[in-house]
């Protein structure tokens, strides 16, 4: 073991490495005894391709390289593609990136599209696919507008013959109840459908409607009624019950946390399992799941707070935890066929594998479909959670990962610089899983706790709500609080602390800047939210449009906290150095918002700002996140003074005259 100084410890996880890493799994199906999925693919520019998994073990591509598996509905995405049948040859259909359009695909041809083309390209935009005989029902959000938040939604019927593709009169309207849907869940005897609505200024975590209809004969809607949900209750997935006609299951917080219920179509409802737990999360993309009925009033389930772990729900309300191992703290569900379910499960310690999972075995643990990488294994910090107290009292969720090389050690007497992560959402999480991004500056020496900051989910619709009214505040306090937490007990470098955030955590990282001049020496915001006026007033995508309205206050009633809080108008008052990382095609958090931040900056202050062609919110492209984390590993050496000779040095220059680095 070397003696070396905090943050120059030589490490085998470079850039490259993380970005070969962040390999997303998502979407998935049984498809008979096949299981396929859809998989982030940084080193082929980003592309979601569709994978699947045979019986021998093999895996594979469904689709060539030229496909593109993945919706831009309300920007985050959604359910993009649906098995047509119990096998494999009965086909599937899919939503294509490029054109948005609904392909269709018959075993041994290419697909062919089945859904208009529209006016204006990507104009219309579909997921969260159901067949009902020979059409496929879905949302359809359709621009019907010159600006980005001029959308429209509605269920449509798509005929899987095609014929929609050339005669746009083909596609079925089947109804509109909300601004804002999920896909149509349709019982399974085809008497009835059902779908979770909500409206501005409400976001689907604030409130959502349980709506109902019931299906004729020639497949047209009845009456639409509300069943469940409304002001304050946050149903986030409604199931129905697989052998229980006019049965479902849902995802809801009456009692302040994600709980699952049972409901009939009257609306009396049941709960399955109270606890001061969540078995859900916040509904950021449509056709997302978290449970899984699977006959006999027995689900398949992921519940916790810091961590979640798979079981099966009982029909008497209890839990059969499926142990996979000590390895395994973190679970996420992705599919079940009634029998097994495909999961994700990884630990502080353990990168996520891909699994197939049969509960009623002894050794619930049968396949492993994509198997975690080992490499690096051993240089992975041992993160743990911990919870610090605000000066009021409150509790502050973190994920704390010490700095850890087995190959080095520090010098005598040296406290180690220090990052504060800042996860966006803000209504999201993290989770205590091996991340590389992570290692990547562990495993040189600098440590970095990750902050689940008053407004994060997992801890209740109180933690969550401690956010409203007060973004760009308790964030920014609740950073400050683990930050000094660990100085106060000897663990980091006062003189060298950090924070980095992506989207609202880059709003929250640049508000930490102004709020607390004297902590932070440097700072790395990815795509950040910045102009809060902005934002409000037209200037951000249709779905997150009136998201202030609730974290900051109503437009403009409270024009006066919007400019209290707003990174844009304190910019000049900026004094850390820091490096911003833009992606140009971004719909969320606008390149002219950012711009307008920098211009305002004082040009004492050093800066970096690297921008990335063709990058939307939330970069996807191996290049852009090699460059990303070299440039912000030379933005912490040179403000925590040290060398890393294996980096390039990316210059940091007096603003406001400094220009972009495009990438």
């Amino acid at each position: 073991m070397q003696k070396a100084p905090f943050g120059t410890w030589i490490s085998p996880i470079n850039a490259a490495a993380v970005a070969a890493g962040e390999r997303r799994l998502e979407w998935a199906s049984f498809v008979g005894e096949e299981v396929w999925w859809t998989e982030l693919r940084p080193a082929e520019a980003g592309r979601s391709a569709l994978v699947r998994w045979a019986p021998d073990g093999s895996v594979g591509d469904v689709l060539g390289a030229e496909w593109n598996v993945r919706t831009r509905v309300m920007e985050y995405g959604g359910r993009p593609w649906l098995p047509l049948g119990a096998d494999p040859t009965a086909g599937f259909v899919f939503t294509e990136w490029v054109d948005q359009r609904v392909y269709r695909v018959v075993p041994g041809e290419e697909p062919e599209p089945i859904s208009p083309e529209p006016a204006r390209p990507g104009g219309a935009r579909y997921c969260d696919f159901a067949r009902v005989g020979d059409e496929v029902w879905c949302l359809r959000e359709e621009s019907v507008g010159p600006h980005v938040a001029d959308i429209r939604r509605e269920l449509v019927a798509i005929p899987l013959d095609g014929s929609a593709s050339t005669d746009a009169t083909a596609v079925r309207v089947l109804g509109r109840s909300h601004h804002f849907m999920t896909g149509p869940k349709v019982s399974p005897d085809g008497h009835h459908v059902c779908w979770l609505g909500w409206d501005h200024p409400t976001m689907p975590w604030d409130g959502t409607e349980l709506v109902c209809a019931s299906v004729d004969s020639e497949g047209k809607l009845g009456s639409v009624r509300t069943v469940s949900g409304g002001e304050g209750v946050a149903v986030q997935q409604v199931e129905w019950a697989p052998d229980r006609p006019g049965v479902l299951y849902l995802l809801s917080d009456p009692d302040g946390w994600w709980n699952l219920y049972e409901l009939d179509l009257e609306g009396a409802a049941r709960p399955l399992c109270s606890r001061a737990e969540e078995f859900g999360e916040a509904l950021w993309r449509i056709g997302a799941q978290w449970f899984f009925p699977v006959g006999g009033g027995r689900l398949l389930v992921t519940h916790g707070t810091a961590r979640r772990q798979l079981a099966v729900l009982e029909a008497d309300g209890s839990l059969k935890a499926i142990d996979g191992g000590e390895q395994y703290t973190e679970w996420a569900a992705l599919a079940t066929d009634g029998r097994r379910v495909m999961a994700t499960a990884g630990g502080p310690r353990h990168h996520r594998a891909l699994l197939l999972v049969d509960p009623g075995r002894d050794m619930p643990v049968t396949d492993v479909l994509r198997a975690a990488s080992t490499r690096y294994v051993q240089y992975l910090s041992p993160g743990r959670h911990e919870i610090f107290r605000s000066d009021e009292g409150e509790a502050v969720h973190t994920f704390v990962y010490p700095p850890y090389n087995p190959d080095f050690t520090a010098s005598d007497g040296e406290l180690p610089p220090y990052v504060v992560h800042v996860h966006g959402g803000p209504t999201t999480r993290s989770q205590l899983v091996a991340d590389l991004s992570i290692a990547f500056f562990t495993s040189r020496g600098i440590g970095v706790v990750d902050v689940q900051y008053g407004g994060s989910t997992g801890f209740g619709r109180r933690y969550r709500e401690r956010l409203r009214g007060n973004w760009g505040v308790v964030d920014v306090q609740d950073c400050a609080t683990a930050i000094r937490g660990l100085v106060g007990q000897g663990a980091a470098d006062p003189r060298r602390l950090g924070i980095r955030g992506k989207s609202a955590g880059g709003w929250t990282s640049a508000a930490s800047l102004i709020a607390e001049p004297d902590l932070y020496r440097v700072a790395a915001m990815y795509y950040p939210l910045l102009d809060p006026e902005g934002w409000s007033e037209g200037g951000t995508h249709d779905f997150e449009s009136r998201y202030l309205d609730g974290l900051v206050g109503p437009w403009p009633q409270a024009a006066e906290r919007y400019a209290q809080v707003s990174p844009l108008r304190g910019a000049d008052r900026v004094q850390t150095p820091f490096v911003l990382f833009q992606g140009l095609d971004d719909a969320i958090c606008l390149p002219n918002h950012t711009e307008r931040f920098l211009e305002r900056v004082s040009d004492k202050v050093l800066y970096a700002y690297i921008t990335f062609e063709g990058e939307r919110h939330g970069f996807r492209r191996a290049d852009t996140l090699i460059a990303c984390l070299e440039a912000e590993l030379s933005a912490y050496a040179q403000a925590f003074a040290f060398d890393t000779p294996y980096i390039s040095t990316i210059d940091l220059i007096h603003g406001p005259s400094a220009d972009a680095v495009g990438r």
